[in-house]
């Protein structure tokens, strides 16, 4: 099996790699597929760069496929890191792809949601969203250990693949409850099979060096990549009104950049010694690498970068004071160290802090219902059980259904999977209130507590779900074990039935206790 270049030098603690990303745009044979492809000939003959990510459909567009980009990139002799996300494609589809990957010898996966689908043929397309990218970097390790799938005359086992999956975070978020989400989340990717992270885009030092000191006192012992986006005025007018979702500018750095463009160069001199610094900062921070992108970037200009960022290494903490981009009254997880204007090692204390939505009344009836109804303990839990068991099989099964169907319609906004997962988004319906149906925490799009694809409109749900807990002091829920795909075996059944008769995931979950 070919040898993984880019693996070899993320895990080599003498090494510092560096990422280039490549947007291969819509279409076939125009001319961004072929700028991609000779950017990418530029970077394999300059050997500068260890791998060159592929977008996967960025800001919900169609683009070229990111597994033939990558199959491409690897004949020129240079390592892809393809995205690969789960918004456009099922579990099988999911699967598919993989297979064709791990036979075109692309190894490297950047495993994300992705954007929500905004544009396509005649107009937006369906989002599908049917695994989360815990539940993919679990299929991506089990690839990797050798598939066990049914057959014929039994069970079959794959050989196994040698993929080498990553996952993303995002340290830049403005509220207490979508910054502890991203962590929580960090730490099932993480257990998932997660086997390096980079960071979101943002420009708060402090932030970079709070991701780093996180993983730190977790114990996580893994590559951490920092985003270095080369940031133009434009683009940064697009992040600072979050219209690309998870990319963080503030007004201060947009006000900067917005002076450097009456610069004789138009900024590109102030936009490349900013990427310098911060490569610099990263390397001396202790990350294991950078991920470099930005819009119509040349291969000069990132070479560019690294000789500058390499010669500031030395210097790294007397450049802190060039990225000091906090997000008005943004939550911090560790105290502020004013010496260094980075942070102590630390966590602020967040028992008093504010809730971040509003907790409704709603929330005491359901925490009460299911206290009564589904707690074996007790006494209204084996009514319920007898109950569920009598008209299972038979002609009230239907009545049964619809009446249950009917509460949680007005109660949740039910879309009747079968597999219900209220009881682990605090009685919040991560079916019907996530766009992205994530069943195992917020993805990386929301913005000061909206939901990417409701900004203004929709508090994100898993924001709601942390301030209902907290307020009980149980926020630790949204960190405890992964919470499994929806099995649409059980679509449009009752989810009360299938509780008490063992089939949905929660039952089965008490069952392993």
């Amino acid at each position: 099996m070919k040898e993984n270049s880019f693996k070899e030098a993320l895990l080599n603690p003498r090494v510092f790699p560096v990422t280039w990303e490549l947007v291969p745009g819509r279409g076939a044979r125009e001319a961004s597929q072929e700028k991609a492809l000779s950017l990418a000939g530029q970077a394999a003959a300059g050997k500068k760069i260890q791998a060159l990510t592929v977008t996967d459909n960025p800001g919900g567009n169609p683009a070229m496929s990111a597994d033939f980009m990558g199959g491409e990139i690897l004949k020129l002799g240079i390592e892809p890191l393809v995205h690969f996300t789960c918004k456009d494609k099922n579990r099988s589809q999911m699967e598919s792809q993989l297979y064709a990957l791990d036979r075109a010898g692309i190894r490297n996966l950047l495993v994300m949601s992705g954007d929500y689908p905004v544009s396509g043929y005649k107009g937006r397309p369906a989002p599908v969203f049917d695994l989360d990218p815990i539940h993919t970097l679990q299929l991506i390790s089990e690839m990797n250990l050798g598939l066990e799938v049914p057959g014929v005359k039994g069970n079959v086992r794959h050989q196994p693949s040698d993929f080498f999956p990553g996952a993303v975070v995002s340290p830049f978020k403005a509220t207490e409850a979508e910054q502890m989400l991203q962590y929580y989340k960090l730490k099932k990717k993480i257990n998932a099979g997660a086997k390096f992270i980079i960071t979101q885009l943002g420009y708060d030092v402090r932030k970079f060096h709070e991701i780093l000191l996180f993983m730190k006192l977790n114990g996580f012992d893994i590559p951490l990549m920092g985003n270095i986006y080369i940031l133009p005025y434009g683009a940064a007018k697009m992040m600072n009104r979050n219209e690309l979702p998870g990319s963080v500018v503030t007004d201060k750095l947009l006000k900067e950049l917005d002076q450097e463009r009456s610069d004789p160069d138009k900024g590109e001199g102030a936009r490349i010694l900013r990427a310098a610094r911060m490569y610099a900062i990263m390397k001396g921070m202790g990350y294991s690498g950078v991920h470099i992108g930005g819009h119509n970037i040349k291969y000069e200009q990132v070479e560019k970068i690294i000789s500058e960022g390499e010669a500031l290494v030395s210097q790294w903490m007397d450049l802190v004071k060039y990225f000091d981009y906090p997000i008005t009254g943004g939550f911090y997880y560790f105290e502020h160290d004013t010496t260094t204007g980075l942070n102590k090692e630390i966590p602020v204390l967040r028992h008093n802090r504010p809730l971040d939505a509003e907790v409704e009344l709603s929330y005491g009836f359901s925490r009460l219902s299911h206290k009564l109804m589904f707690e074996p303990e007790k006494k209204l839990y084996g009514l319920m059980k007898g109950i569920s068991r009598k008209v299972e099989g038979t002609r009230m099964e239907k009545l049964f259904h619809k009446l249950e169907h009917l509460t949680k319609v007005m109660l949740f906004d039910c879309k009747d999977c079968g597999d219900c997962a209220l009881i682990d988004v605090a009685y919040l319906c991560p079916m019907s209130q996530c766009p992205k149906n994530q069943r195992n925490g917020a993805c990386g799009g929301s913005f000061e507590g909206w939901c990417e694809v409701y900004p203004g409109k929709k508090k994100c749900v898993y924001v709601r779900a942390y301030a209902r807990l907290k307020k009980h002091g149980e926020e630790i829920q949204l960190d405890e074990g992964i919470v499994p795909p929806c099995n649409w075996d059980l679509y449009q059944t009752s989810a009360w039935i299938n509780y008490y008769s063992g089939k949905d995931h929660t039952s089965k979950k008490q069952d392993a206790r």
